[in-house]
């Protein structure tokens, strides 16, 4: 079995469009965001090395420069959070992610997708957003669970948004879209092909990953004082927890 080690080299910069498994299941030498691993080497490494807060160190942010730490940022890279995750995906195999949030977060974040994990909660996929151009688009139409990604409010040149300040959390956002009826009364749906889960009538099962009132994110992310983009009122925002 090979040893965990907790650093990143220039692999962690290549493509994840792939979902790579380790060599015989067990951990890479690498942790490289998107890689399939087995239970037993999970087993071996102990969660305590799955779920980890650190600084940003150089390859992360080399990764964010230009895309996610965008041009004008206001927050300062110690600031922020690196944290090491590990999680179930849509096919129930553990598989490793990452995620970048406000240092003020971090511990929390980290804690809350422990016990996700542990429960066997699912979650289709959890690498940074740089992967993607920091594309939100796009990086929702791959269901990515993310965090930071700099940005203004919509409208505003100076407000800067909560997932720009790294204080706000999306999980499986193509189950889970930003719905937003328009004065036409027509609805602006993120993403896009996130439509058909956008409508979420009283007893309606269909839709993988629903978050609402019962599930266990809500309840996780709301008890460490969280306030969940579901409950708006002008918009819904059924991906969103946000501190």
């Amino acid at each position: 079995m090979r040893r965990l080690l907790f650093c990143i080299s220039l692999a962690a910069v290549l493509s994840l469009a792939a979902l790579p498994a380790a060599p015989g299941g067990g951990f890479p030498e690498v942790w490289r965001a998107g890689t399939v691993v087995s239970d037993e080497a999970v087993a071996e490494a102990g969660l305590d090395r799955c779920f980890v807060v650190e600084e940003v160190g150089d390859a992360v942010f080399s990764r964010m420069r230009g895309k996610s730490w965008a041009p004008g940022c206001t927050l300062r890279r110690g600031q922020l959070r690196y944290l090491r995750l590990l999680h179930r995906n849509m096919e129930g195999r553990a598989q490793l992610g990452e995620m970048v949030v406000n240092a003020a977060i971090a511990d929390d974040v980290a804690r809350i997708f422990r016990r996700l994990y542990e429960a066997g909660y699912r979650i289709g996929r959890m690498v940074l957003i740089d992967d993607y151009g920091a594309d939100d688009e796009a990086s929702m139409r791959a269901n990515n669970t993310t965090c930071f990604n700099f940005r203004f409010q919509t409208g505003s040149r100076t407000r800067v948004s909560k997932h720009g300040m790294g204080m706000a959390v999306d999980i499986n956002p193509l189950y889970n879209p930003y719905v937003r009826r328009r004065r036409n009364g027509m609805f602006h749906v993120e993403p896009s092909t996130g439509r058909k889960y956008a409508f979420r009538r009283d007893g309606r099962s269909d839709i993988p990953c629903k978050i609402d009132r019962r599930d266990l994110a809500y309840k996780l992310f709301t008890e460490a004082g969280f306030r969940w983009g579901g409950a708006w009122r002008s918009v819904k925002d059924y991906q969103h927890f946000e501190k």
